[in-house]
């Protein structure tokens, strides 16, 4: 413990070292885990985070790129957490983009780390929230978490971020309308990137028209046209961010998300913990084989060998 006290105590005076440390201890041992999120809690809180989202090819690593240089010549600390799939579901080819985001790695106020899925379906993985808090309590002023953009990782981010920023690109044609309403409804702001391309005004038409059709939203998110590979539209973007930021807390709305996300985090901590409790007991001594048996022999339906399974909880 405490070399763990050291660590911390050197990570929150700058050191980048010992935040990459206390990362891979958080991603690789649960128990390490624990004890390193509850010594830092207090430290935790100020940092806003943003998700960047957005189809595959949309230029995400790009603008994150320039969005963060922007803001480290503002003078404010950023946490980069770029999700890359391990699934072989998720797809995504995205290392060039984040080769090009290397040289923000050697910036004094920058602080870069990728995280696998591990097998979540382009979800994120359970210690990425555990990593955005240690980046939190090292002094990052804003966190970025760039997702693959599949699957489940858009609708994950919501659980995670203050700010979704929805990246688009001109050339998606009638994709644009299959999006599906939920993804579109987590956006706080759109970005039409690449917007020096064809067919950028209609995207961006497209994505008005269907935030037109949102009538339950408390505030209209803005769409920017963002060139992010030749720095066009980029101060406009941090400006919204800026602006989104202001809007959340002067509305109470920051404190909302934090609480509702803290609280689907609590659940799904108890939930996993629950699963792992009845599983080990399921699969010791090949129960839940014998039980699948009696299933499709009609002894016992599916509903009985469920509750039989879940009464040693009350054990």
């Amino acid at each position: 413990m405490m070399e763990l006290t050291e660590l911390i105590e050197k990570m929150v005076t700058g050191d980048k070292r010992s935040c990459a440390r206390l990362i891979t201890m958080v991603e690789n041992d649960e128990e390490d885990a624990k004890n390193i999120i509850k010594a830092i809690h207090s430290r935790t809180g100020h940092a806003h985070v943003i998700g960047i989202t957005g189809p595959p090819g949309a230029g995400k690593s790009t603008l994150t790129d320039k969005l963060v240089k922007q803001l480290i010549k503002d003078g404010k600390k950023v946490g980069i957490v770029a999700i890359d799939p391990t699934s072989p579901y998720s797809g995504g080819s995205i290392l060039g983009d984040r080769i090009r985001m290397q040289d923000l790695a050697l910036e004094k106020n920058v602080f870069i780390r990728s995280l696998g899925t591990r097998g979540y379906l382009g979800g994120l993985s359970r210690s990425t929230k555990d990593v955005v808090k240690v980046l939190d309590a090292y002094g990052a002023d804003y966190i970025f978490i760039e997702t693959v953009g599949v699957g489940q990782s858009e609708v994950d981010i919501i659980k995670t971020a203050d700010s979704i920023v929805m990246v688009m690109v001109p050339g998606l044609g009638d994709d644009i309308q299959s999006i599906k309403a939920g993804i579109m409804e987590i956006g706080d702001i759109f970005v039409v990137n690449k917007s020096d391309l064809f067919g950028a005004s209609r995207t961006a038409t497209e994505i008005n028209m269907m935030l037109d059709l949102n009538q339950n939203m408390d505030r209209r998110p803005p769409v920017v046209m963002v060139t992010a590979n030749k720095n066009e539209g980029i101060n406009e973007l941090v400006e919204e961010i800026k602006k989104h930021t202001e809007y959340l807390i002067e509305t109470g709305k920051l404190r909302e998300r934090k609480h509702h996300n803290a609280k689907i985090e609590v659940v799904e901590m108890i939930e996993t913990e629950l699963r792992k409790i009845v599983i080990k007991h399921a699969d010791s001594e090949n129960k839940l084989d014998q039980k699948v048996d009696e299933i499709l022999e009609k002894k016992k339906d599916v509903y009985e060998v469920r509750d039989e399974f879940l009464s040693v909880l009350n054990k």
